[in-house]
């Protein structure tokens, strides 16, 4: 979950707070339409491209708080103005933070959402689901998903920022709350994914977790396994051999040709190889088979190591499956 959303969440009071947006980009700039930062009146979260851009990004929502304007669109040329050598022009989008409307987004995790905010006029927002249809608020222009976080103009030539929300596409199943597991889960709690972090011990399972992260204590695990989504990447890393063999082999035998990393040497891969081809799992699926785990030339094995060679894997893996769009 973003950092701006994540906030939202956590936010037992009211949250005094303005949303900055980037809407529209020209030439060569350092962060894409969509991106977001949430500014208050000491601190921030999330980016929209650092420098001297956030800077004036960051006083603008402050003085937004201060005067009670409510929505803002402002031009921000990167090279004359700002001394920023990316040299193209970025187009912020301020609002004052709805709190009803951000908890009307988080209860949409696993779903892409377009929020759709009135730039003039009188204050106006609406959220809507993926396909354009009205969730939450009153009417709004109609949008197309093709063109991703923009400012468009309806009937009236009234200004709204259409806001894309997509939900994270890589989901990763992860077996083991171990030391390992649980430094993978804590690496992960930033980037844009979901996890499904699953073990027989409930126990072992930290207190709080973060919010791209749902946990399953469970005792047959194989059974999540098999019935996960096509798409699914999977991590095993039990306290059990055997449980790790049993779980290898039901991945291996999806019907989809899903990534899977199960930690270990490669004495450990060449034992699980013999036992799983004499199971009837084919050698493409085998050889397919992320073992030992984690980007090479990594070879620490503290935990926090190889949950940052881990996570550096996957990341590869996922943008390599949608190069075009957010993970």
């Amino acid at each position: 979950m973003e950092d701006w959303l994540s906030l939202a969440a956590d936010r037992a009071g009211p949250l005094h707070a303005v949303l900055v947006t980037v809407a529209i980009v020209e030439g060569s700039v350092p962060r894409e339409p969509g991106a977001k930062m949430l500014v208050d009146a000491a601190r921030q979260w999330g980016t929209v491209g650092g420098g001297h851009l956030e800077l004036r990004g960051a006083e603008t929502a402050r003085a937004m708080l201060a005067n009670g304007e409510q929505r803002r669109l402002e031009r921000f040329p990167l090279g004359p103005s700002l001394g920023q050598c990316c040299g193209g022009v970025v187009h912020l989008a301020f609002e004052r933070v709805d709190q009803a409307h951000l908890a009307a987004l988080l209860a949409r995790p696993t779903e892409d959402s377009w929020r759709l905010v009135a730039l003039d006029g009188a204050p106006s927002i609406a959220l809507l689901d993926g396909e354009g249809r009205l969730l939450q608020g009153g009417q709004a222009p109609g949008v197309e998903r093709a063109h991703g976080t923009h400012v468009l103009r309806d009937a009236a030539g009234r200004r709204w920022l259409a806001d894309l929300v997509e939900a994270p596409r890589a989901h990763l199943m992860l077996f083991g709350a171990g030391h390992v597991g649980a430094a993978i889960v804590r690496a992960l709690g930033d980037l844009p994914c979901r996890v499904t972090w699953v073990d027989e011990r409930d126990e072992l399972f930290p207190s709080t977790i973060p919010h791209n992260v749902v946990v399953e204590a469970t005792d047959t695990p194989e059974a999540l396994a098999e019935g996960a989504a096509p798409g699914t990447s999977f991590l095993v890393m039990t306290h059990s051999h055997a449980l790790d063999q049993r779980l290898a082999e039901t991945i291996l035998k999806r019907p989809s040709q899903d990534w899977f990393g199960l930690i270990g040497s490669s004495t450990k891969r060449t034992q699980f190889e013999r036992r799983l081809r004499e199971r009837g799992v084919r050698q493409e699926r085998l050889d397919a088979m992320v073992c030992p785990i984690g980007i090479p030339g990594i070879e620490g094995k503290l935990p926090a190591v190889i949950a940052v060679a881990v996570a550096a894997q996957l990341l590869m893996v996922w943008e390599a499956h949608v190069p075009n769009e957010r993970i």
